[in-house]
Parts: structure tokens; sequence; C-alpha cells
């Protein structure tokens, strides 16, 4: 079983694992000791503040543990106002007609224009498995207890919600979309702008990228075939999201072009979806198949189960081990989403 909790600092040396298997591209996991760890603070931090009745600089950071082994299967988390102690770029895509009626002639173009248009909004990030789980339903458990926290705590989160997609780059880390601003403006390899971004130095982004919108047409072929697509192993987490109600809104990434997508927090499916309910405590072998939490912030926990329902009573058995994991005894509240 897999039981999604908050990280701890003695879970450095596995997130510092995720941060090296993560690879190129990753920038939310650097392979920073310092940095890293400083992440593992300000999440300790963000899970005890209380009385939060907006996001301001709160970072969420979890890990999935196997519950056999206690071994760290991997990492996902939340920011919950992007922009505000960094800055957060993206490009968006306009577009615009270039028109003579003289001549008759109608040209449509494509520009990437920069800008902080999601600044304050609430970013997924760094949903990261180690490959030996990457099987079942971990992936899934790894993204949607995220939109159990924000449904049970929805003051914490901004209104709309964000999640940067990694873009596509190859084996060595070389992205079709960076050369070309390597080659006309920044002089650095992907990989280190990568890190750089990671390790929250963004002012060569402003000192270096070109202030002025950037028409696609003048891109290499190469750099514009790969803007707004997904890395392969990317697809899942995308394809997750979108079954969710995420979509794309012209927003890329200003290294890779890797898509940006949003959803309003009370579009999101599970959000919508997931109920509160009371807990019953009985071992029993049927049920259907759920993804369940409990309602604490500082000891958040999840899992994925079978469970029975009584709708009437509102009450959901659940076995003793699962309510073990999650922290709860006979009558306490919890936040259930049937799986789809």
């Amino acid at each position: 079983m897999l039981i999604i909790r908050p990280i701890r600092l003695s879970d450095y040396s596995a997130l510092y694992r995720c941060a090296v298997e993560s690879g190129h591209g990753f920038t939310s996991l650097p392979e920073n000791e310092e940095l890293l760890s400083h992440r593992i603070e300000h999440s300790l931090y963000s899970f005890a503040k209380e009385e939060i009745t907006a996001p301001s600089d709160e970072g969420y950071l979890m890990v999935g543990i196997d519950s056999d082994t206690g071994e760290v299967a991997g990492t996902t988390a939340i920011e919950a106002s992007v922009g505000w102690d960094l800055p957060f770029y993206s490009y968006h895509i306009d577009t615009i007609v270039h028109s003579s009626r003289r001549l008759g002639v109608n040209k449509i173009v494509k520009l990437l224009s920069l800008g902080n248009n999601y600044t304050g909004c609430s970013e997924l990030c760094s949903l990261f498995l180690l490959p030996r789980f990457r099987k079942g339903m971990n992936g899934k458990l790894m993204s949607k207890c995220r939109f159990l926290m924000m449904a049970e705590h929805p003051e914490r989160f901004s209104s709309t919600i964000i999640a940067e997609m990694r873009g596509v780059s190859d084996e060595q880390g070389n992205s079709p979309f960076w050369q070309w601003l390597q080659e006309h403006f920044f002089g650095i390899d992907f990989t280190l702008a990568d890190y750089l971004a990671g390790s929250g130095h963004k002012g060569f982004i402003a000192d270096l990228m070109p202030k002025l919108p950037i028409y696609v047409n003048l891109l290499s072929q190469e750099a514009q075939s790969v803007i707004g697509k997904v890395h392969d192993k990317t697809r899942p987490a995308l394809k997750i999201l979108e079954n969710e109600g995420f979509s794309c809104r012209d927003y890329v990434d200003i290294f890779d072009a890797g898509p940006t997508v949003e959803c309003h927090i009370k579009h999101i499916r599970s959000v919508r979806e997931s109920f509160s309910s009371h807990v019953v405590i009985e071992d029993c072998a049927s049920g259907v198949p759920v993804i369940v939490s409990n309602t604490s912030m500082e000891n958040f926990r999840a899992t994925m189960t079978n469970a029975l329902f009584d709708a009437e009573r509102n009450h959901v058995t659940i076995s003793s081990e699962v309510a073990k994991a999650l922290l709860v005894d006979n009558g306490d509240r919890v936040r259930v989403l049937v799986n789809h």
C-alpha cells in the first residue's frame, strides 16, 4: 500500500535520489543539497502554518511511502502561490494578422510574448515516481491526493490551479526550443539554464531574454515543432490532468516550450466529486476502489483502498490497516474520492 504524507527531514536522501533520477527538465527538483534541504524545511513550515485565509508563500511537498518496506516511492507537491518571491515567467502564444487590402494579402502570424500572467496561481509540481513504483494506480494516487487536500482546505489555494508540463528534450538534456534561444540570446546550454532556474537564480532571464515578442516562424523548424508538446515521460501525468478538466490556454514554458495547463479549482473533477464521510473501521473483503485522505493538514495522509459506503448514514467502512495509515479512528471524518 502506498501512503502519502508530508515530507520529513529524514527523507532528504530519498528526495535527492528523486532529483537525480528525474533527469533534465525537471526544474522543481534540482540536484542541489542546500536547495532541497531548504525545500523540506519550507514544507514543514507550510504544513504547520495555521489560520491561513489566503495562499501566500507556502509550499507543500509530500512523499509516497511503501507501507511494506518504508521506502520512499516518489514525490508530489503544491505551491500555494507562485511568482511572489521569485518571478514566474511564461510565454503566451499570440496570433496576429498581417494584412494588406491593396495587395490582397492576409498572413496569420504567431508570436511568443513573455509575461507573468500566472502570478498568484497555485501550482501542481514535483510529481515523480521512481521507476519500480510506476505500476498500478500509484501515479493516479500521487496526482489526485493533491485535489483531496484542495477540496478539504480551499482557503490555502488560489482559484486558478496550474501545472507546467515538461517539454521535449533528449536523453542528453538537449531541448530543440532552447537551442534556438541559446544560439541567438543566451549562450548557455539547456541543462545549465534549467538548473539555474530551479535554483532560484532567474535574474538571467530578465537580463538576456528578448524584450519584444518572438515571431514563431523565425524559429528553426525543430524549435517550432516542439512548442506545446510534452516529454514522453510526462504524457501519463498530462493525461490525468486533462481528465480532471485541465487544458492549455496557449501558455508554454520559456525553456523547453512545454505546455502549461490550468483549471479553476471548483471545476477540477476530483475536487467536485470528492465528499466528506465518517469512518467505520471493519475489515472486509469487498468494496469499491477509492482514494481517501484524513482532514488534517500538518498530519495529512492519503492512500488508495477498497471501501464500503452507507449513504444514508454518511459512513465509509475501511480496514483497520487503512485507518492506522490515515491516523483516524471510528467516527473521524475523512475525504473520499471514488476512483475512476
